[in-house]
């Protein structure tokens, strides 16, 4: 298996950063531009849909997968199926700017098909207890799962390399409990992520030669928000466990959501209207630069993964009252850092 290993990352990981340059080009032939806007950070016309250059090997790679290891099963090759769902929606939604009501149907059409298909939260851990069986709660239970971490990612693409670095942590620590919990289709599908990311990453850091767009955002949070519930219905360490790991990792932007909500609510705005406002857009105006910001929240979800790592070899109830205190200390300095618009 550990060669298995090594050739994925390495098919994902060069076939990504070749295919980047004939990403650009294909952006600009098919005037794939993210234009300066006055709600957006970036000073020039920069190619977008950069996700093609990753997604489509990684679905490539799950494919071959599917073939030349049968005893997978169907699970990988779903995988691959939704994956390529998102691509198209992010990709259509790149070139013509959908709206965000007509996008949340096409994501919600896209997770049911997976859910009927088999990827569904079954089991939910309990930090003071045994394991929690959802029933007829796993539909809406897995529906906003999938959207929460879809549209996480979506909104955590306003800084140079944010994304696909957040991804590649992620990724990394499922592929730790993945070989903790001995789940070979975790393991597999993570290292094809790292691998396609850091390839990504050298060509998306700042100064981004290319934008990931929609394409790559909904893509990469379809992917981990799929891998985290892969598992059969008996397996409960893998399935409580590993969904954990995007929900811990993700508080950042699942913050930032909370608080664009608050705002545009308090504002008397749309809730889907975008700003120039969220929690990327704060630590600039402190004049930090992209690539410090981006350095920030790798670290800290590092910080998180790796909370979220141990709820499999320490005292969940420890483990939790630390996260916990981490949470509550995030949430004042998000507070702080929102404060004059609250006041507003």
């Amino acid at each position: 298996m550990i060669i298995k290993y090594i050739l994925v990352f390495i098919a994902s990981l060069f076939v990504t950063y070749f295919l980047v340059p004939l990403n650009i080009k294909i952006s600009l032939n098919w005037i794939l531009i993210d234009q300066p806007q006055k709600r957006k950070i970036h000073e020039k016309p920069t190619p977008i849909a950069g996700g093609l250059a990753f997604a489509i090997p990684v679905i490539v790679i799950l494919i071959v997968l599917y073939y030349i290891m049968p005893e997978l099963g169907s699970q990988i090759l779903i995988l691959a199926l939704g994956g390529l769902l998102m691509l198209i929606l992010g990709l259509f939604d790149d070139k013509k700017r959908i709206s965000a009501g007509y996008k949340l149907i096409f994501q919600i059409i896209i997770i049911s098909i997976v859910y009927f298909l088999g990827f569904k939260i079954q089991l939910l851990t309990n930090p003071f207890g045994s394991t929690i069986t959802l029933g007829y709660f796993a539909f809406p239970v897995t529906m906003l799962w999938f959207l929460l971490v879809v549209n996480a990612f979506n909104l955590i693409d306003g800084v140079d390399g944010l994304a696909s670095g957040i991804a590649s942590i992620v990724a990394i620590i499922l592929f730790v409990v993945g070989i903790q919990k001995d789940n070979t289709i975790i393991t597999l599908a993570s290292v094809s992520l790292i691998g396609a990311n850091l390839a990504f990453l050298k060509y998306n850091f700042y100064p981004a030669k290319i934008f990931m767009g929609d394409a790559g955002s909904l893509f990469l949070g379809f992917n981990i928000a799929a891998i985290s519930i892969i598992g059969e219905t008996g397996f409960k360490g893998i399935t409580s466990m590993t969904i954990l790991v995007p929900i811990i990792a993700l508080s950042i932007p699942i913050m930032d959501t909370i608080f664009a909500v608050f705002r545009r609510v308090n504002k008397k705005k749309h809730v889907f209207q975008a700003d120039k406002e969220h929690i990327h857009h704060k630590l600039l105006d402190l004049g930090l630069a992209q690539n410090y910001i981006a350095l920030i929240c790798y670290f800290l979800t590092i910080l998180f993964g790796l909370i979220a790592l141990g709820f499999s070899f320490s005292s969940k109830k420890t483990l939790l009252s630390i996260l916990l205190l981490l949470l509550f200390t995030l949430i004042i300095v998000a507070y702080k850092i929102f404060k004059k618009d609250v006041k507003k």
